[in-house]
């Protein structure tokens, strides 16, 4: 029972985050866009990271939608 419940919360965690890719380098753009790239977490080229599914990381994805790329998987 106890690993069929770990694979049913896996599940839910996953249902509720979103994959955003770094897919255009920051340099030369202005300084707020560098500020939302580093506050989502991506440093590098081609990094994925994976953040909560909310409202807040959504809007912070839209701002700067020429640099970043949610990944479907």
């Amino acid at each position: 029972m106890g690993a069929r419940r770990a694979a049913l919360c896996a599940g839910k965690k996953m249902a509720g985050t979103i994959k955003i890719k770094l897919i255009r380098s920051p340099i030369c753009t202005p300084e707020k866009h560098k500020i939302i790239v580093r506050a989502l977490g991506l440093k590098k080229l081609n990094r994925v990271v994976e953040r909560p599914d909310t409202p807040a990381f959504r809007g912070m994805v839209k701002k700067v939608p020429h640099l970043l790329a949610i990944v479907e998987e």
